[in-house]
């Protein structure tokens, strides 16, 4: 007989949970996408944005550091101050005249330059590289060069070469004093030689961006060197050019080097970052040097919009031709 008592039945198996899926993993594949790039926006807003916002502040008071116990909330008499100060309108109008007359020199003889590297012929990149040094040049080091090495009255290369000049055709050349007799012109020498490869190289990169099958086909139609550049590789340099001029106009507008470097200001070169300064460091002033700091920064937001705009309009138009 059998004594074996029956086992009890094995309890029925629990149902699997279902996978739970995220809830929305295109969130969070963007978040883990841009979550490397956080430092760096951090770090951007904190270097950047913060000090804007404190200069917005401190413009709207009347603050100055030698009578800390004066302080006053003004609005917008800084702004007011500063737009009816004749030295400051001055200053406005140098500003405009500087950054005109170097962004215009600079994008002929970029223009020039460009059309001349963009032929073949030997040591080509070696001519390349010694005409962007000058960009390459830390700006304070570059006016040193200008102040001191070039337009020294006594022993600068200037008026050394007009010396040799004048002994090899028997007459006694002039010894101008270069930065007292054309302060503004100088500083404008200076810049236009420092910024020249720039514009070469914004130019450059549009020749080398021209379609060679229209070129030879103008060619072979019997049109010249001269009708082909004026009908097809000027309208096609236009964008770069406006680049050229844009970008190099928000560069220069804010260029404080020079002006401090080669004349500190005087002779009617001061421009708006140099009478920051002065407002700032000389006068103490915070009131009226954050106004017209925060001035400075607009107009250089209103060329930067035109900037992106001409290249967003030019990465179209490549794109259009890819």
């Amino acid at each position: 007989m059998n004594t074996t008592t029956p086992r009890p039945p094995a309890p029925p198996a629990a149902p699997r949970a279902a996978a739970v899926p995220p809830k929305n993993p295109g969130r969070a594949k963007a978040w883990a996408t841009r979550a490397p790039l956080l430092p760096a926006l951090i770090f951007l807003v904190v270097v950047t944005q913060l000090p804007f916002a404190a200069t917005l502040v401190i413009s709207l008071w009347d603050w100055n550091a030698l009578y800390p116990d004066d302080r006053a909330f003004t609005g917008f008499g800084n702004y007011e101050a500063v737009l009816r100060d004749a030295d400051l309108r001055q200053a406005v109008l140098t500003t405009a005249v500087l950054t005109a007359t170097v962004v215009l020199v600079s994008l002929v003889l970029g223009l020039g330059l460009a059309l001349l590297l963009d032929r073949r012929f030997r040591g080509r990149g070696l001519v390349r590289t010694m005409t962007i040094t000058p960009f390459l040049l830390v700006p304070v080091a570059a006016a040193l060069l200008w102040k001191h090495v070039l337009f020294n009255p006594e022993y600068g290369l200037f008026n050394g070469l007009l010396a040799r000049f004048g002994d090899l055709f028997g007459f006694t050349a002039p010894q101008p004093d270069w930065i007292s007799d054309m302060p503004l012109v100088a500083v404008e020498m200076a810049l236009i030689w420092q910024w020249t490869p720039f514009m070469m190289l914004i130019i450059l990169a549009g020749l080398q961006s021209r379609s060679s099958e229209l070129m030879e086909a103008a060619r072979l139609d019997g049109a010249g060197n001269w009708q082909i550049f004026t009908h097809l590789t000027l309208p096609h340099l236009r964008r770069y050019l406006e680049l050229g001029g844009l970008l190099g106009s928000i560069y220069i507008v804010q260029h404080f080097d020079a002006v401090y470097t080669i004349t500190a200001g005087g002779l009617d070169t001061a421009n708006l970052p140099y009478v920051v300064y002065q407002e700032f460091y000389q006068a103490q002033d915070y009131g009226v040097a954050s106004a017209a700091g925060v001035l400075v920064v607009i107009g250089s937001l209103l060329i930067a919009t035109f900037a992106l705009r001409v290249v967003s309009s030019l990465f179209r138009e490549e794109g259009s031709r890819s």
